[in-house]
């Protein structure tokens, strides 16, 4: 097999009739079936695009199984740097002075974000990396599980580093240490806000 040849139909229906195996090996890594099915699916294409490694058709398997383990570990990595970057921006909001002119400057980008996102999305992040409560307590509060939360929160911290990319380009891709994009102008506001 080539780069470019899609996998044999014994190696796509292998692969297939392993997908509950599959799935119960990432659920039992992530904690959620929903993510879960997400990263299987994601796992999924990967292997269509990477097809090309398969030398033996034999170890289909195997080979998928990297790629499961593959996608936890970048899956694991995607949220330990947006948990470090929100848990940096909560830090500076609250171990600022209030009296500072820093802290009545509010970074317009963030705080439209916020605003855009679902209603639960929003709470999760106030909550949990903006007040710095714990997740249990979150959930607790929200009613959901603690594995529901997680999902929340990880789709929140996705769907505001995807916006804050859209909206602000490359600023945002470089963590907006020295914003310049248009959006961005700081609006001074009152400290208690």
């Amino acid at each position: 097999m080539t780069a470019s040849t899609p996998p044999s139909s014994r190696v796509t229906l292998v692969l297939l009739q392993e997908r509950d195996r599959f799935r119960d090996f990432l659920q039992r890594r992530v904690g959620s079936r929903e993510v879960a099915e997400d990263l299987l699916q994601g796992a999924y294409a990967k292997a269509l695009e990477r097809a090309g490694q398969l030398r033996d058709e034999e170890s289909a398997v195997a080979w998928f199984f990297r790629i499961l383990r593959n996608s936890v570990v970048e899956r694991a990595r995607r949220e330990s740097a947006a948990a470090r970057a929100l848990g940096q921006l909560a830090g500076e909001i609250a171990g600022a002075d209030p009296s500072e002119e820093a802290t009545r400057t509010v970074c317009v980008c963030l705080r439209n974000v916020l605003g855009t996102l679902k209603p639960e999305y929003e709470s999760a992040l106030r909550a949990v990396d903006l007040d710095g409560r714990e997740l249990r307590a979150f959930a607790r509060e929200a009613g959901i599980s603690a594995n529901n939360a997680a999902v929340r929160l990880h789709r929140s911290r996705e769907a505001v580093r995807k916006r804050l990319v859209s909206m602000c380009g490359a600023c945002a891709r470089h963590k907006c240490i020295d914003c310049t994009c248009a959006a961005s102008a700081p609006r001074r506001v009152d400290a208690g806000k």
